[in-house]
Protein backbone atom coordinates (compact mmCIF):
# COMPACT_ATOMS: atom_id res chain seq x y z
CA UNK A 1 0.00 0.00 0.00
CA UNK A 2 1.28 3.54 -1.18
CA UNK A 3 2.17 5.96 1.83
CA UNK A 4 -0.43 8.57 2.62
CA UNK A 5 -0.05 12.05 0.82
CA UNK A 6 0.41 14.51 3.64
CA UNK A 7 -0.03 18.13 3.57
CA UNK A 8 3.93 18.34 4.08
CA UNK A 9 4.02 16.89 1.43
CA UNK A 10 2.15 19.60 -0.78
CA UNK A 11 4.24 21.84 0.66
CA UNK A 12 7.79 20.46 -0.26
CA UNK A 13 6.14 19.57 -3.99
CA UNK A 14 4.53 22.46 -4.74
CA UNK A 15 5.57 25.47 -2.09
CA UNK A 16 4.10 28.29 -3.84
CA UNK A 17 0.37 27.04 -4.02
CA UNK A 18 0.78 25.61 -0.74
CA UNK A 19 1.23 28.60 0.35
CA UNK A 20 -1.81 30.25 -1.53
CA UNK A 21 -4.08 27.69 -0.32
CA UNK A 22 -3.23 28.44 3.34
CA UNK A 23 -3.48 31.85 2.89
CA UNK A 24 -7.37 31.55 1.30
CA UNK A 25 -7.79 29.09 3.90
CA UNK A 26 -6.95 31.15 6.36
CA UNK A 27 -9.26 33.97 5.67
CA UNK A 28 -11.92 32.39 7.74
CA UNK A 29 -12.81 29.74 9.82
CA UNK A 30 -15.81 28.30 9.04
CA UNK A 31 -15.30 25.51 5.47
CA UNK A 32 -17.44 23.28 4.01
CA UNK A 33 -16.57 19.54 3.60
CA UNK A 34 -18.08 17.21 1.04
CA UNK A 35 -18.68 13.28 2.05
CA UNK A 36 -20.60 11.19 0.14
CA UNK A 37 -24.27 9.07 1.39
CA UNK A 38 -24.75 6.02 1.69
CA UNK A 39 -27.03 6.32 -1.73
CA UNK A 40 -23.72 7.65 -3.39
CA UNK A 41 -25.14 11.42 -3.46
CA UNK A 42 -22.97 13.96 -1.78
CA UNK A 43 -23.45 15.31 1.49
CA UNK A 44 -22.09 19.17 2.53
CA UNK A 45 -21.38 20.01 5.88
CA UNK A 46 -20.06 22.74 8.07
CA UNK A 47 -15.98 22.31 9.56
CA UNK A 48 -13.11 23.36 10.40
CA UNK A 49 -9.74 22.38 9.14
CA UNK A 50 -5.83 22.70 10.00
CA UNK A 51 -3.27 23.17 7.88
CA UNK A 52 -0.04 21.42 9.57
CA UNK A 53 1.94 18.46 8.45
CA UNK A 54 -1.47 16.83 7.79
CA UNK A 55 -4.48 18.81 6.73
CA UNK A 56 -7.30 17.21 9.51
CA UNK A 57 -10.41 18.01 10.93
CA UNK A 58 -12.64 16.73 13.47
CA UNK A 59 -16.23 15.51 13.23
CA UNK A 60 -18.76 14.63 16.53
CA UNK A 61 -19.78 11.61 17.91
CA UNK A 62 -22.92 10.38 15.94
CA UNK A 63 -22.57 13.03 12.80
CA UNK A 64 -23.85 11.86 10.05
CA UNK A 65 -21.04 13.10 8.07
CA UNK A 66 -19.06 10.88 10.41
CA UNK A 67 -21.26 8.18 9.33
CA UNK A 68 -20.40 8.84 5.68
CA UNK A 69 -16.80 9.25 6.17
CA UNK A 70 -16.67 5.82 8.21
CA UNK A 71 -18.45 4.07 5.40
CA UNK A 72 -17.10 5.59 2.50
CA UNK A 73 -13.79 8.22 3.38
CA UNK A 74 -13.92 10.08 -0.27
CA UNK A 75 -14.30 13.61 1.27
CA UNK A 76 -13.29 17.25 0.10
CA UNK A 77 -13.21 20.43 1.45
CA UNK A 78 -13.55 23.99 0.45
CA UNK A 79 -11.97 27.45 1.80
CA UNK A 80 -14.72 29.94 3.01
CA UNK A 81 -16.73 31.61 0.64
CA UNK A 82 -15.37 34.80 0.36
CA UNK A 83 -17.60 37.56 -1.98
CA UNK A 84 -14.33 38.86 -4.29
CA UNK A 85 -13.91 42.69 -4.06
CA UNK A 86 -14.88 45.38 -6.47
CA UNK A 87 -11.38 44.79 -8.22
CA UNK A 88 -11.62 41.16 -9.00
CA UNK A 89 -7.93 41.07 -9.18
CA UNK A 90 -7.52 41.37 -5.50
CA UNK A 91 -9.31 38.49 -5.00
CA UNK A 92 -8.10 35.67 -2.86
CA UNK A 93 -9.79 32.94 -4.97
CA UNK A 94 -10.98 29.97 -3.73
CA UNK A 95 -8.99 26.68 -3.05
CA UNK A 96 -10.75 22.87 -2.25
CA UNK A 97 -8.30 19.59 -1.18
CA UNK A 98 -9.73 16.82 -1.81
CA UNK A 99 -8.89 12.61 -1.18
CA UNK A 100 -9.72 10.32 1.33
CA UNK A 101 -9.82 10.56 5.22
CA UNK A 102 -7.73 8.94 7.31
CA UNK A 103 -8.52 8.79 11.27
CA UNK A 104 -5.89 10.83 13.17
CA UNK A 105 -5.01 10.98 16.82
CA UNK A 106 -7.45 13.35 18.42
CA UNK A 107 -5.22 16.44 19.44
CA UNK A 108 -5.05 17.21 23.54
CA UNK A 109 -6.40 20.34 23.25
CA UNK A 110 -9.74 19.49 21.10
CA UNK A 111 -12.83 17.69 22.76
CA UNK A 112 -13.60 14.69 22.06
CA UNK A 113 -14.88 13.15 18.64
CA UNK A 114 -13.28 11.81 15.38
CA UNK A 115 -10.43 13.23 14.13
CA UNK A 116 -9.00 12.73 10.29
CA UNK A 117 -6.69 13.64 8.22
CA UNK A 118 -6.37 13.90 4.54
CA UNK A 119 -4.57 11.34 2.17
CA UNK A 120 -4.25 14.07 -0.64
CA UNK A 121 -5.65 13.35 -4.25
CA UNK A 122 -5.85 16.73 -5.42
CA UNK A 123 -5.47 20.84 -4.45
CA UNK A 124 -7.14 23.13 -6.20
CA UNK A 125 -7.24 26.92 -6.18
CA UNK A 126 -8.81 28.92 -8.59
CA UNK A 127 -8.52 32.79 -8.94
CA UNK A 128 -8.91 35.97 -11.58
CA UNK A 129 -5.63 36.80 -13.32
CA UNK A 130 -4.19 40.25 -13.40
CA UNK A 131 -6.12 41.39 -16.33
CA UNK A 132 -9.40 40.69 -14.62
CA UNK A 133 -10.41 38.59 -17.37
CA UNK A 134 -9.02 35.03 -17.19
CA UNK A 135 -9.86 32.04 -14.68
CA UNK A 136 -6.91 30.45 -13.69
CA UNK A 137 -6.94 26.66 -12.22
CA UNK A 138 -3.70 25.82 -10.57
CA UNK A 139 -3.95 21.99 -9.48
CA UNK A 140 -1.55 19.37 -7.80
CA UNK A 141 -1.93 15.48 -7.84
CA UNK A 142 0.49 13.49 -6.45
CA UNK A 143 3.02 11.84 -9.50
CA UNK A 144 1.29 14.59 -11.81
CA UNK A 145 2.54 17.49 -10.04
CA UNK A 146 1.23 21.06 -11.08
CA UNK A 147 -0.95 22.27 -14.19
CA UNK A 148 -2.42 25.57 -14.52
CA UNK A 149 -4.92 26.45 -17.23
CA UNK A 150 -6.40 29.94 -17.77
CA UNK A 151 -9.90 30.41 -19.51
CA UNK A 152 -12.39 33.43 -20.23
Amino acid sequence: MAERVRWADVRREAPDLAAVVESVFGAGRHKTLATLRADGSPRISGTELALGDDATLGMMPGSVKLRDVLRDPRAAVHSPTLEPPDDVTQWLGDAKIAGRLVESERPSDEPPGAYFAFDIAEVVHTRVDQTGKLLVVTSWHPGRGLTTLSRE
